[in-house]
């Protein structure tokens, strides 16, 4: 990926004084920004041991997760940070539904509905949440469901906040404009609003849409034919690891020459077979913590007990660490 580097708000207000940013119209502060390619660094604190990624589907299938973990755990194996997907198919903030949603058979669920008992039962240090695909419901863009997204970001993290936790809010991959110009621009537009409360609320964005649009164009002028979804919406395995790389770039890691997961995890002699783990660890934790805290979508696998979770969860993180310890002796 190319174009990417770090820029800090103290380099934007040189640029801008602080109070013209407070009264520059969102989209045009947000379009300036964008012409920069801007990542910003929030590298996980010290303190932080556990990250919960909250999400629709994409963030639910758990590849992008799992590589994320995989390399933090390899990166730092004297961390142990734990970090647990409750990402749910289907899920906004917005709370809005298409009325013929999955052919009639259910709404799409609304985070409102379980976000304070995940906030109780799982007592996350930080929460990545990655909303905005199904906000506007695959429709044109109108202003009232905009609205009702903004509402619900802004809902979203000052419950979060207000559970002692921190928040980092990464922006909405691409819907891919050969499968609709309209939507794609409607998530154009709902990015963009999500980077600029970087400068009027001081909230801590990792701009995942734009990038990943770049990359997306660059890519199909060597092959008009390439596309990370094939539906426009949930991206293939080179897709997950382009989004967590620039959620990693996001965290302040030096991963911006990796290509694939395979290259960013060279460095480590054991990476492969520690990957393969953390994905069963994700998905066994996924299960049982969202069949723990409840949540109102059909068709999710019922998971373990959290006692039979934590078992299997134990004697995984025991191979995870003869691995790692092999790595590093």
């Amino acid at each position: 990926m190319t174009g990417i580097f770090t820029l800090n708000k103290s380099m934007i207000h040189k640029a801008l004084n602080p109070i013209m940013v407070k009264y520059i119209p969102v989209f045009l502060l947000a379009t300036l920004l964008n012409t920069l390619s801007f990542a910003q660094n929030y590298a996980i604190p010290e303190e932080t041991e556990r990250i919960v990624f909250l999400g629709n589907s994409i963030t639910y299938s758990g590849k992008f997760v799992a590589y994320v973990d995989a390399y933090l755990t390899l990166r730092y194996p004297e961390r142990k940070l734990e970090i647990i997907n409750l990402g749910l198919p289907s899920e906004t903030v917005s709370g809005l539904s298409e009325p013929n949603h999955a052919d009639g058979k259910f709404p799409r669920p609304d985070l409102r509905e379980r976000l304070q008992r995940v906030l109780v039962q799982l007592k996350p240090d930080l929460v990545i949440a990655n909303y905005g695909m199904n906000d506007g419901i695959y429709l044109p863009f109108d202003e009232e469901r905009f609205d009702q997204f903004k509402a619900g970001m802004d809902w979203l993290h000052q419950a979060v906040e207000n559970s002692g936790a921190e928040i980092t809010h990464v922006t909405p991959p691409i819907y891919d404009e050969i499968k609709g110009a309209a939507y794609a621009n409607v998530l154009d537009l709902y990015s963009d609003w999500l980077i600029s409360r970087c400068y009027t609320a001081d909230w801590r964005v990792i701009d995942l849409h734009f990038p990943m649009k770049k990359q997306l164009e660059d890519l199909r002028e060597i092959d008009p034919e390439f596309a990370f979804a094939k539906d426009g919406v949930h991206p293939d395995d080179a897709g997950h690891f382009l989004i967590a790389k620039i959620i990693l770039l996001g965290l302040g890691e030096q991963v911006t020459e990796a290509k694939t997961i395979e290259e960013l995890l060279a460095p480590f002699p054991n990476g492969k077979q520690v990957l393969d783990l953390i994905e069963q660890r994700q998905e066994i934790l996924k299960l049982a913590w969202l069949s723990k805290t409840g949540h109102q979508r059909p068709g999710i696998p019922e998971g373990l007990s959290m006692e039979e979770a934590e078992e299997k969860v134990a004697e995984i993180n025991r191979e995870i660490q003869f691995l790692v310890k092999k790595t590093y002796s």
